[in-house]
């Protein structure tokens, strides 16, 4: 039995639809150690994935104990309470958001410059202290046909006259199906850090270039200024048969899937 806790958000309402054997946590908001406790032992489950967080960027910079406490202590409470429960926690490719290098970056290439990077950070740190056999995932930007979250798959639908992206930034950027349909394999992993998603050579701008082309869809592609690289090198997961679509082909699948092509 799996608990998975964020289940009204993004990732947490598409495990809750793809994988089985699925139950779905209370919210965790505000909550104390000892509520945390009950609640995981109660739940008989011998999983628990953690998506809940607060993950807007602005938000945590602007108040950052409440990222504190959502984003750290939370995920340390759940460690503490997951006692012989393999613990699979959702961290962030924004722990690379200093990071420089021409290649993609490897697990130990961190460097966090904003409030809600280095947060994930120490979480990622404290939680394995707890528990070495938990699982910290380094997820990418994900989209999805989603209207209650801002994602790329979305940012281009709603599009009126043009876009930008810039030929000189390269990230990944992951349908968050797959994401879900990687959870099984994910609770199988050793303990550690992993990066998680979707790999490109390509930039960003030549990545939307060909999915507009793709979608049939007819607005101006401007090429902005470089912005910081969030591309990772997802080899370690991938030698556990967590296994992802590159980027384009993800994109190509989710329109797909929803009768776009």
């Amino acid at each position: 039995m799996i608990l998975v806790t964020g289940t009204s958000g993004f990732v947490g309402n598409k495990i809750m639809q793809v994988c089985k054997d699925v139950i779905a946590a209370p919210s965790l908001r505000n909550i104390s150690e000892d509520e945390v406790r009950r609640i995981v032992q109660e739940s008989g489950a011998d999983t628990v994935i953690h998506t809940a967080a607060i993950s807007d960027i602005g938000e945590c910079e602007k108040d950052p104990e409440a990222s504190y406490n959502a984003n750290v202590l939370l995920p340390v409470y759940l460690a503490k309470a997951s006692k012989n429960i393999k613990l699979i926690c959702f961290s962030s490719d924004q722990v690379y958001s200093g990071t420089e290098a021409d290649t993609p970056f490897t697990e130990d290439m961190v460097n966090p410059t904003n409030v809600y990077a280095r947060h994930k950070l120490e979480m990622e740190n404290r939680v394995l202290d707890i528990d070495p056999d938990a699982v910290m995932l380094r997820a990418e930007w994900m989209y999805d046909r989603y209207l209650k979250k801002g994602n790329y798959f979305m940012n281009i639908l709603n599009a009126k006259d043009s876009v930008s992206f810039s030929s000189n930034q390269y990230r990944g950027i992951t349908y968050v199906k797959e994401v879900a349909e990687n959870m099984e394999k994910v609770a199988r992993l050793p303990g550690g850090a992993y990066n998680f998603g979707s790999e490109t050579a390509k930039s960003m701008y030549e990545i939307t270039k060909d999915f507009l082309a793709l979608i049939g869809k007819n607005i101006t592609l401007n090429d902005s200024p470089a912005r910081q690289n969030l591309w990772m090198d997802c080899g370690k997961a991938r030698r556990y048969s967590v296994d992802f679509s590159l980027v384009e082909d993800g994109l190509k699948k989710c329109a797909k899937d929803y009768g776009l092509i």
